[in-house]
């Protein structure tokens, strides 16, 4: 009769739920069962196998003390632990049954060196590997395949400098050591090359396999674009005897990247099968070669064969129409989201930058209030555009908010406020923001806050303050400074001082001739003709050239540009 219950209870367990499980266990110990050494593994490992170890930590604690000396009841609670967390446990566990004198065996090794490396816990794992090689374990292929994630996952933590042709690393000695290595563990240890920039180390590797799939390709293939050697990806690629998507997409994001989109659209249009994934990256190909018009195009086409877009495809089609400043066309697309919750932060912050971009600030302003989740980026994006319509309040009210709402400013959000400052002739508003920045955020200013403010004090006739702030910053002055300097003594009519500020700024021998200009006007407005000429004719002199203008202070980041 024990002998059937017992293998009744035997074939349940596998396929039992939770709820069977605890009146399984209670027909244990109202039965002789429970202390049968063949069940009580199985019901015990059975109880870690439903993703909570509260459960098979409570009949663990219970179990008899003679089966606390079997490893079989350890190695279930370190497996449970490794699996459902928290994984210290796993690795606390170990460290007991050592205290208590018994000997792990393969099962033991592989579940506690997962459990380090998901940890980082990498001086613990190597502690481990110590006693492997002491008790003859590392052999064993379920070891050594830990052994192996472990290195990996060290190495990937060390950097590059890991992994170096002619030099083997403790990954590549362990992958050598390994008597059966699936392709699994070659495709690893392939891109552990590749993903370091070692194409040649990774190539001597591939071309030892004795059995590759499509992952080996592709990896390959995807380490030779890194590295920008096409042509060496492309023929791979036309040696791959079955071709996935993903080979196609490489190639396509390859010839995009060296700017020749023209075989990139080849190699596109020549796909068997294309997924959103294979859309979103020629379109966004186009979108950064600046080919705006064929990225909406192909959008176009993408939804005429029936691909629903996602929120990478919305990123690039709204940063296209932000560049077209094709409002129109960037509503229709807006109209052809259903879930607008669904969108994501980066596509959202998109969508509002082009509405801004676009000139419609008050739409990209209302749909940044009914966005619920905002990253700082998105709050970036908003405050930016709000200071470049000329909302400088409004700006510095966001500003306000958004430190009130948690969010910690970063750099970018700090040259928005600065730049709502500097346009909205807020002195002492700036003032107060660029001192914050390091002093309560511990931000230090780069040279482009120190423009932002500089332009502030100068465009308000703040002059000395303005150049006791350059005289005391820890960079060298730029262009862009000097031409801020320049428009403070124009406002002010200061000659003497705009002169000396054109000698000091053409020390930096750059081409820029703005402020050559503007000091040949400062004379013209006056009717100084003499010195007007002089100043244009020593712009000739020095080749510089007048370009077209454009700030310097205003930053160009964008959350769309953020992928």
């Amino acid at each position: 009769m024990a002998m059937n219950l017992e293998s009744k209870i035997s074939e349940l367990l596998p396929r039992c739920n939770f709820a069977q499980l605890k009146q399984i266990h209670a027909l244990l110990l109202t039965t002789s069962i429970h202390q049968n050494i063949h069940v009580s593994p199985s019901f015990l490992r059975r109880t870690t196998e439903f993703g909570n170890m509260d459960y098979a930590s409570l009949v663990f604690s219970h179990l008899n003390p003679i089966f606390k000396t079997e490893i079989q009841f350890w190695n279930a609670m370190i497996r449970g632990y490794a699996f459902n967390g928290p994984v210290e446990q796993s690795v606390s566990l170990y460290g007991g049954l050592l205290q208590r004198g018994l000997k792990p065996h393969n099962s033991t090794y592989r579940f506690v060196l997962n459990s380090c490396a998901d940890l980082g816990w990498f001086w613990d794992g190597k502690k481990v590997h110590c006693r492997i090689l002491k008790s003859g374990f590392s052999l064993n292929c379920s070891v050594s395949v830990a052994l192996f994630n472990l290195y990996v996952k060290i190495s990937e933590f060390s950097g590059p400098g890991d992994v170096t042709d002619g030099v083997a690393s403790d990954a590549r000695k362990v992958f050598d050591e390994m008597c059966v290595r699936s392709v699994e563990v070659w495709n690893r240890m392939i891109s552990r090359y590749t993903s370091t920039g070692d194409v040649d180390g990774a190539r001597k590797l591939f071309d030892t396999m004795e059995d590759r799939d499509t992952v080996s390709w592709n990896t390959m293939i995807s380490g030779y674009i890194k590295v920008g050697e096409v042509m060496k990806a492309r023929e791979l690629f036309e040696q791959m005897a079955e071709k996935n998507v993903v080979s196609w997409t490489s190639m396509i994001g390859a010839y995009a990247k060296a700017g020749d989109l023209v075989t990139a659209r080849m190699f596109f249009d020549k796909m068997p099968q294309r997924n959103v994934v294979s859309w979103n990256s020629m379109i966004s190909s186009y979108v950064q070669n600046g080919e705006f018009q064929e990225a909406l195009d192909l959008f176009i086409q993408m939804l005429a064969e029936g691909i629903i877009p996602d929120g990478y495809t919305f990123v690039s089609v709204f940063s296209a129409c932000s560049h077209l400043v094709d409002l129109e066309f960037g509503k229709w697309i807006h109209y052809l989201i259903d879930d607008f919750s669904q969108l994501g932060v980066i596509a959202a912050t998109a969508l509002i930058e082009m509405y801004a971009k676009c000139g419609d600030v008050d739409r990209a302003f209302i749909l940044f209030i009914k966005i619920g989740k905002k990253d700082v980026y998105f709050w970036n994006v908003m405050l930016k555009s709000l200071a470049l319509h000329g909302k400088a309040q409004d700006a510095l009210k966001l500003f306000s908010l958004m430190q009130k709402e948690g969010l910690k400013p970063n750099n970018f959000t700090f040259l928005g406020a600065l730049f709502a400052c500097s346009h909205g002739g807020m002195v002492e508003e700036g003032q107060t923001i660029f001192d914050m920045m390091e002093k309560e955020y511990g931000i230090r200013p780069r040279i482009e806050h120190y423009g932002c403010i500089v332009d502030l004090l100068s465009r308000n006739g703040w002059l000395e303050e303005a150049l006791h702030l350059v005289e005391k910053m820890p960079f060298e002055a730029d262009v862009a400074i000097w031409g801020a300097l320049l428009g403070g003594c124009k406002l002010r009519g200061d000659f003497k001082r705009a002169r000396e500020i054109v000698e000091r700024a053409s020390k930096l021998r750059s081409n820029e001739g703005g402020i050559h200009v503007s000091l040949s006007n400062m004379y013209a407005s006056v009717e100084h003709w003499p010195e007007a000429v002089t100043a244009r004719e020593k712009m000739e002199e020095e080749n510089i050239l007048k370009k077209t203008g454009q700030s310097s202070v205003i930053y160009a980041p964008s959350g769309a540009h953020r992928l």
